[in-house]
């Protein structure tokens, strides 16, 4: 019989690959698959349901096997656990595969979506600078901690610290200076690094129309913009706004039973790097509110004035991604897939 579904246990060098047949039985077992041979290997099948874990490499890999037609699901490992048989077979590459085979085939499962190379390439931006970014923070951190140990204590905040040290350096021995020296010298590189990823991503966003269009958004900047559209695609994975916002974490977690409803924290699920940019857009939001007197802004205000400033700041964000949703999908995919036409800026803000 043919193999409809396959499961592969995704590794560096070495994978393991289980197939069954339309009757659930075991049709390929290849517990040991090198690295060069897989694609092969995938190549004579005929196309069927292939199921992988969203892990390193798999979007690679997935974009390899869509193109011998074959169907291609990623899924969370926490997902695929109680499907492996450990009480039998114990914690093994092999079990993982026939784990995953099973996991794949469950009709209600939640699966990851496959992201594109560009939008990879995108978000190889963010992660660098990002990367740039914590580095900076601990080289402030790691600077302040030394000059403490000399008595120079110095506000936290950056620009504070750059201005005031100057003048407690040679209150510093002569070794403590210099490391002081190299540690400014190299938070100069840093901001230099930070800025050029700045330009890239705000030229990348410029020359997406997709990216403009979020943009029109209040609170959603070019990195914001260029983040979501690079992580979600053109959200056709989703079925509406609010399951964008459910999925970055924004919304609350459910406690109901017997009837009643009980919601608590939001859930802080999902990316948290995407959610930081929504959160960190509502603030400036909020901040720059003022007294102005449209319909977006007197929500805002009396929000913050019945739930309070964070709750205030949560909505906006989750507002702005169920909004960026609205206008992704506002879009016609590669594919040609007509969709309606999003909203225009003043009625997504008014809405």
């Amino acid at each position: 019989m043919s193999i409809i579904t396959v499961g592969i246990d995704l590794a560096k060098n070495v994978f393991a690959v289980h197939g069954v047949d339309e009757n659930g039985k075991a049709a390929l077992v290849k517990p040991k698959v090198p690295r060069d041979k897989l694609l092969e290997l995938v190549a004579q099948l005929a196309p069927c349901l292939i199921g992988m874990e969203a892990c390193s490499g798999a979007h690679h890999w997935a974009r390899q096997f869509r193109q011998f037609g074959h169907t291609v699901k990623r899924m969370a490992p926490k997902l695929v656990t109680p499907y492996r048989m450990s009480g039998k077979r114990g914690k093994n590459d092999a079990a993982d595969a026939a784990a995953i085979c099973e996991a794949v085939r469950r009709p209600q499962r939640r699966f990851v979506p496959v992201k594109e190379e560009h939008q990879q390439i995108i978000l190889c931006l963010h992660r660098t600078r990002q990367g740039f970014v914590e580095e900076r923070t601990a080289l402030y951190n790691r600077l302040r901690g030394l000059i403490a140990e000399f008595g120079v204590v110095l506000p936290q905040k950056v620009a504070c610290l750059r201005r005031e040290i100057g003048a407690h350096l040679e209150d510093l021995p002569s070794y403590a200076n210099a490391c002081v020296g190299d540690l400014l010298a190299h938070a100069d590189q840093l901001d230099q690094r930070i800025e050029e990823y700045d330009r890239l991503i705000a030229q990348a966003a410029r020359d997406d129309a997709r990216s403009k269009r979020l943009m029109t958004l209040p609170g959603i900047g070019p990195n914001t913009a260029n983040a979501l559209l690079a992580s979600i695609g053109g959200g056709h994975d989703f079925k509406n706004g609010r399951q964008v916002a459910a999925w970055i974490g924004l919304t609350p977690g459910q406690y109901s039973r017997g009837g009643k409803t009980r919601l608590g924290r939001i859930t802080k699920a999902g990316d948290a790097y995407l959610r930081s940019l929504l959160v960190m857009g509502a603030r400036a939001v909020l901040s720059g509110l003022g007294e102005k007197p449209d319909r977006f802004s007197r929500w805002a205000r009396s929000l913050v004035e019945r739930r309070g400033y964070w709750r205030a700041v949560v909505a906006i964000a989750a507002k702005n991604a169920r909004g960026g949703a609205q206008i992704r999908r506002g879009f016609s995919d590669e594919s040609g897939r007509g969709l309606s036409r999003p909203t225009p800026k003043k009625a997504s803000a008014e809405e």
